[in-house]
């Protein structure tokens, strides 16, 4: 593991305690009525009795702050810490122009807040994956029909039943935790509860001061979907990452600002990008229906950026939205109805792109890894935080040499 010199630790305590210090301040001021929904500017803080919020004002002494910060990060050796601080204040610095009133476009808050290219993914590239799902179909034995109405027969076909979801979530999270205590993380005894909800726009999520994962079950879910969604939130996933960083953060094996790792910044993507990479992480590719779900998943996570970008940055009706994601997604209709109502939120909506870019990023850095830079790979991404610009400078042969 890299070395921080006491100025990463002061530089990260501090940023720390005025990212949540922000998040204070606009739950104080807005009284709920402000851009931020219910989550906040940090959803989920493990750190209060290590890194306490910094008592903020008002919106001018968070920009004397970040100035200040800026100012303390300039001094740094250019490298991947470099990286992140300068991207992690551009992001505070364009959430604080949202909390304070201040209309942004949705390409602003995608560069600026979510630090992602503002524009659809590429047609080429969402037409290949397309046909890697129809590979996997027709491998799969499904060979009748249109890709849409296959993966829908698919879909049906291996949906667990109500009755049986909290049987198969539980057998799936011991198997997740074995591994991830294994590969990633000792993880004690930490379990999640299943969680079943319905009328909510998202699919899971990681409901960690609860204990649960919430699942949308007006969606069905294979055995696949399923295991993705538990690898997803809880293990190698979001729960792990607060573990962990709760741990190393305490232990001083990590600059405080890992104890950030949910929050609604440029950190999103590589908190994302862990959880869509989770059964990769954990090496539970198992057969036919996994590969079949990867190949789904990307598809759906590249359509759903698309798609946010054409209704938020080109001002495409709904319908119109709902259709190309009808016609490119092969999605669910309660996961496109989701996509479109995810999108349209004032803060949270450009986020719907952090999931495809920090799924690319975490991908592109496991998949040139080597087997003997493994560890130092899983310290590097759990271990620091990162914007998808320095999770991509990882270089174990540089990191040895620091």
């Amino acid at each position: 593991m890299t070395t921080s010199t006491p100025q990463d630790h002061e530089i990260g305590r501090r940023l720390t305690a005025l990212t949540i210090g922000m998040d204070h301040l606009e739950r104080r001021l807005s009284r709920g009525h402000g851009v931020l929904d219910s989550e906040g500017l940090v959803p989920i803080y493990l750190g209060d009795d290590l890194v306490p919020a910094a008592p903020l004002e008002d919106w001018d002494a968070v920009q004397h702050e970040l100035s200040s910060l800026e100012q303390a990060a300039s001094g740094l050796e250019a490298g991947p810490r470099r990286v992140f601080l300068d991207d992690m204040f551009r992001s505070l610095r364009t959430a604080a122009r949202l909390f304070e009133g201040e209309e942004l476009s949705f390409k602003e808050k995608l560069e600026g807040l979510v630090g992602v290219p503002a524009q659809a993914v590429d047609t080429a590239q969402i037409e290949s994956m397309k046909l890697d799902v129809e590979r996997v179909l027709l491998n799969a034995g499904y060979r009748q029909g249109t890709v849409a109405e296959r993966v829908a027969r698919w879909e049906q076909e291996q949906a667990i039943p109500a009755e049986r979801l909290e049987a198969e979530f539980k057998l799936l999270m011991a198997d997740a935790q074995a591994r991830t205590d294994r590969l990633i993380y000792a993880t004690g005894d930490y379990q999640m509860q299943l969680n079943t909800l319905r009328g909510v726009p998202f699919t899971a999520r990681c409901n960690f001061n609860e204990g649960q994962m919430d699942l949308n079950v007006d969606l069905s879910f294979t055995r696949s979907a399923l295991k993705h969604l538990v690898a997803h939130e809880v293990f190698p996933g979001h729960s792990t990452q607060l573990l962990l960083t709760r741990d190393w953060a305490q232990q001083g094996k990590s600059t405080a600002d890992v104890l950030l790792c949910t929050t609604n910044a440029v950190t999103g993507c590589v908190q994302e990008g862990i959880g869509d990479q989770g059964v990769h992480l954990i090496d539970w590719i198992e057969d036919e229906g996994d590969l079949l779900h990867r190949a789904l998943r990307r598809v759906r996570s590249a359509t759903a950026t698309s798609a946010a970008w054409y209704q938020m940055g080109e001002g495409w009706p709904e319908a119109r939205v709902i259709e190309y994601l009808e016609q490119h997604s092969y999605g669910q209709r309660p996961w496109i109805e989701g996509r479109v109502r995810f999108a349209s939120y004032p803060f949270r909506g450009p986020f719907i792109a952090s999931y495809w870019f920090g799924d690319e990023a975490v991908r592109e850095v496991r998949e040139r890894t080597l087997p003997e830079d493994r560890a130092a790979f899983v310290d590097y991404l759990y271990g620091q935080m990162h914007s998808p610009r320095s999770l991509l400078m990882f270089d174990p042969q540089r990191r040895a040499t620091t």
